[in-house]
């Protein structure tokens, strides 16, 4: 039974799908679950940082449940965005309800669809990996598989990966200077890989052109079938996936720094270059993205195996509480910069 308990992280995508039928008020139902009422239940449940034993561990990479769990967000995703389109364009709202309906969508994007592609996109089966693209492609964030295998894995905690924020940087800021440099360094990683196989920017190859066409063609789509009030729900609610996905990656590194060697290099990315939570709701819900560690440590580890590491960060709450406490910009400095290790502050 006990494998069960991911099932909760469909639990979002219900709660959208029950906003958006019933609209009114309740079209803010999402955001208010997601962080009012998990928040809640993270302070109120304990902490779990046991680790598996080797037994359950090799029970557990047998099951194909965790795989399925993951591959049904691809027709929830959909369906959710499709359902909110169609609800948009076809039924009387107010403009509210609009904003509401976006938003919850949004969420979804974020969570059962960038979350889950990130899951994947580490995958060894390029049918695993493909999946994990497409969950991409309604929050037009495809580069995102690009940057985040070849970029920031290798460069986490130093200045040079986008998806690291500094220390004492707000969460808007952080915003801005990620998403924008995440794309270009998705382009240039691209290239690199095209000259490595001795390939130009212009081949075939180049994932980064059928990005783009795939992205641009989808939003085609939905403006011909569905308007431009379609078009801009589409767009708005893709804004609202990634950067939920950059809240995410502002609270995963924050503050910090692998230092560097005595050959002037940094030092190999370790277990004290993220932050860990083990409460329990943020666990489910993300998919064990909050063992970030773990992740980190060793990327093609499946979610449902991660351990937690005695000596990685440990973040005083969960993510979903500490996502609130990022959009504050003075309460997360207040609450964080006094965790961070005095060592990795750059000055």
């Amino acid at each position: 039974m006990k494998d069960l308990k991911y099932f909760a992280a469909y639990s979002i995508p219900l709660v959208a799908c029950l906003g958006l039928y019933f609209k009114g008020a309740f079209v803010f139902l999402t955001p208010i679950y997601a962080f009012i009422m998990l928040p809640v239940l993270e302070l109120i449940l304990p902490v779990d940082s046991t680790n598996l034993s080797s037994e359950v561990v090799e029970h557990k990479l047998k099951k194909q449940l965790f795989d399925w769990l993951l591959y049904l967000n691809l027709p929830i995703v959909y369906g959710m965005l499709f359902f909110g389109i169609y609800e948009a364009t076809n039924t009387p709202i107010e403009t509210y309800e609009l904003v509401g309906m976006i938003i919850s969508v949004g969420i979804v994007l974020g969570v059962n669809g960038i979350n889950v592609a990130h899951e994947l996109g580490h995958r060894q089966h390029t049918n695993e990996r493909f999946i994990g693209k497409a969950l991409l492609l309604p929050s037009q964030y495809m580069h995102f598989y690009i940057e985040h295998n070849f970029g920031h894995h290798l460069h986490a905690a130093t200045p040079e990966d986008p998806a690291t924020a500094k220390y004492n940087q707000s969460l808007y800021s952080f915003w801005f200077t990620s998403v924008f440099r995440q794309y270009t360094n998705a382009w240039k990683i691209q290239k690199k890989l095209l000259k490595n196989n001795k390939k130009g920017a212009f081949s075939l190859k180049n994932d980064m052109f059928w990005y783009v066409l795939l992205q641009i063609g989808f939003l085609a789509i939905i403006f011909y079938f569905f308007g431009t009030i379609g078009l801009i729900f589409t767009v708005t609610s893709a804004i609202v996936g990634f950067l939920l996905l950059e809240t995410v990656n502002y609270i995963e590194h924050y503050g910090l720094t692998r230092l560097k060697t005595k050959s002037g290099r940094y030092e190999r990315v370790k277990e004290i270059h993220s932050w860990n939570s083990n409460h329990i709701i943020g666990r489910i819900v993300l998919y064990e993205l909050t063992r970030h560690s773990d992740h980190h440590y060793k990327s093609s580890k499946k979610y449902q195996v991660l351990d937690c590491h005695e000596e990685s960060p440990q973040m005083p709450y969960g993510y979903p509480t500490s996502m609130v406490l990022a959009m504050v910009p003075p309460l997360w400095f207040k609450i964080m910069n006094k965790r961070v290790p005095k060592e990795m502050i750059l000055t």
